[in-house]
């Protein structure tokens, strides 16, 4: 059974070419080229994942992407990016997304990227159904950018590192509730890529 993604994508030749490689790798892809379109549409129809573009003409992705949650409750988001930083890659995962790549990207990334760590992929494969269960290849290429996880992680590290070791102050400098950083630091770091 086809699962079902939104493609939020303004530049129309990326976004039909990315929709029909999603297509042949078991997705029921829908598009929207803006915010407003791509709200109404999570409504009528919500998706398991979001595959969302940075820079929509006049909107921006990082903006949409609470609320594409909200209108989609469990949606995995995947956040595509011409202009990757720690900083983007961090708000980015505060916001609510699983992931992100930077552009230019293929469909394999994309679904890599949107399968790694969703427990219903992980359920699947366990039963035998899904994608690595298909031989589905879950490496990354050498040359792709490290895990959204992975950037976080050193992210807080650093900024541990200039609070001296005080979690107050980092939790502080980071945005976060102090329980929140302690339970993120208690979590084995993720693998480079």
């Amino acid at each position: 059974m086809p699962r079902p993604l939104l493609l939020i994508d303004d530049d129309e030749a990326f976004a039909r070419v990315m929709a029909r490689a999603l297509g042949s790798r078991g997705f029921r892809v829908n598009v929207a080229r803006d915010a407003a379109s791509a709200l109404a549409e999570a409504r009528r129809d919500p998706p398991r994942y979001a595959v969302l573009d940075l820079k929509l003409g006049a909107d921006n992705g990082l903006a949409l992407i609470p609320q594409l949650a909200a209108a989609a409750p469990g949606v995995r988001i995947l956040l595509l990016t011409g202009y990757a930083s720690i900083a983007t890659a961090v708000e980015a995962i505060k916001r609510g997304a699983h992931d992100y790549l930077a552009k230019p990207v293929d469909a394999d990334a994309v679904v890599r990227a949107l399968e790694e760590g969703d427990p219903d992929d992980e359920a699947a494969d366990e039963a035998g159904e899904g994608p690595a269960s298909r031989q589905h290849e879950r490496m990354r290429p050498p040359d792709a950018p490290p895990p959204l996880k992975r950037l976080e992680w050193e992210h807080i590290q650093r900024i541990l590192a200039e609070s001296d070791g005080n979690i107050s102050e980092a939790a502080r400098r980071l945005g976060l509730h102090r329980r929140t950083l302690q339970r993120k630091l208690a979590k084995r770091p993720v693998r480079g890529g």
